[in-house]
């Protein structure tokens, strides 16, 4: 039997977790504004700083991994302080690297870490022990939510923070807030992991992987999470850039990923209590689906200050809706005694789309000119998406009784 322990209290938790992922999300999605000023700066091409972010995503990914075992097993205090602190080490070297290989270090592999530790497979981890089955997708869906919002919040505040103080300067303030994210990981010390104890389990690490990777459903939501990481990350990437190129100002590039932010909150939200009501599987299926045709519309739609703004908000609503029904049925069908580490590899195969999305979209803009054809694997992606996670079985699986866990 495994260790019975007080949970935490729901307000706590989606208190103290929802405002880390806002933190860490929010100064997340702002860096497609920095593409610009830094490169002109440093005269590097877009390529340079497209594959610092995309080492940032496969640095999480793979980081992510361990970050959900320590979290199982440590609990989530430690991962988070030590994630806040490589968040604030990456911001600072991101504004003082000078050569591209110091430049990927920091923007890449020691920001990419410090998200692993700070976002959603550590919280969620905690979320699924301490929160009931009846109310686990929801949530999730306030947790992804406060991700949304703190792109609403944050990315309006680094555009304001670079006009006004400088591009160095402004990653400076955000290192400081990056440190804010360690005292409120204590809000999320849970009872079990106290003194170093770790809450004994009747499915050991290797026992939990063999099974998920043996079973066809988690390897389905596993392919649809790369989907979602090429689309959302070569759009959060590149569309600031894009919109230039067409002739827009940057303003209408900062409020169009700040009405994504916006609108993610309502959309994520949705998605956490639809999870609770509909198969989940259909919920990811729409949500790739109307990604397809959100996109072919932009593109064959006159190009306006107003169509980006259309756009943004309709796309918000589906940016990080995935999430929550991703991780709700990983839980569902796997339990939550591991649920850090599954939604860790889960995540990985998000982070490997994000990769993709935004080392393609610079390189193939360098060569060709134009985001083009990016575009148009998004929109296949999309659909591809759909398709995949239909198939999808969401009911529990059935072990061995050696195995069983909750």
């Amino acid at each position: 039997m495994s260790s019975r322990r007080s949970p935490l209290s729901l307000t706590q938790v989606l208190i103290c977790g929802a405002a880390i992922v806002t933190l860490s999300m929010g100064v997340r999605h702002g860096f497609g504004l920095w593409l610009g000023p830094l490169t002109q700066t440093r005269g590097w091409t877009r390529e340079t700083f497209s594959f610092a972010l995309a080492i940032q995503n496969l640095s999480w990914g793979v980081t992510g991994i361990f970050a959900g075992m320590l979290a199982d097993r440590l609990g989530a205090l430690r991962v988070i302080v030590g994630g806040s602190v490589l968040y604030a080490l990456g911001l600072l070297g991101m504004a003082y690297a000078d050569t591209p290989l110091a430049f990927w270090a920091c923007t890449g592999l020691l920001i990419g870490m410090a998200q692993a530790g700070t976002t959603y497979a550590v919280v969620y981890g905690v979320i699924g022990r301490n929160v009931s089955a009846e109310k686990r997708s929801w949530a999730m869906g306030v947790a992804a939510a406060a991700g949304s919002f703190g792109q609403f919040l944050m990315v309006p505040t680094e555009g304001f923070l670079i006009s006004q103080f400088g591009w160095q300067q402004a990653l400076m303030g955000l290192a400081m807030a990056a440190l804010l994210m360690a005292p409120l990981a204590w809000g999320l010390r849970e009872p079990g992991f106290s003194g170093g104890a770790t809450p004994q389990r009747q499915q050991s690490i290797g026992q939990a992987l063999k099974e998920a990777f043996k079973y066809p459903s988690f390897q389905l939501l596993m392919a649809g999470y790369f989907v979602c990481g090429f689309q959302v990350v070569f759009i959060g990437v590149h569309l600031p850039s894009y919109l230039r190129d067409k002739g827009l100002s940057p303003q209408v590039a900062s409020y169009a990923l700040a009405l994504i932010g916006l609108f993610n909150v309502f959309g994520t939200y949705a998605a956490g209590v639809l999870g609770q009501r509909l198969p989940k599987k259909n919920i990811l299926a729409f949500i790739y689906l109307a990604r397809a045709l959100v996109i072919s519309v932009f593109l064959l739609a006159p190009l306006s200050p107003m169509s980006v703004y259309v756009f943004a908000s309709v796309m918000g609503l589906l940016w990080l809706s995935t999430v929550p029904p991703t991780n709700a049925a990983v839980a569902q069908i796997f339990g939550v005694a591991h649920l850090s580490m599954l939604s860790g590899f889960v995540f990985f195969s998000h982070q490997i789309g994000s990769f993709l999305g935004a080392w393609l979209g610079g390189y193939l803009y360098d060569r060709s000119g134009s985001y083009d054809i990016v575009w148009y694997i998004a929109i296949a992606l999309g659909f591809f998406g759909a398709l995949i996670n239909l198939p999808v079985r969401e009911t529990s699986i059935v072990r061995p009784s050696a195995q069983a866990v909750g």
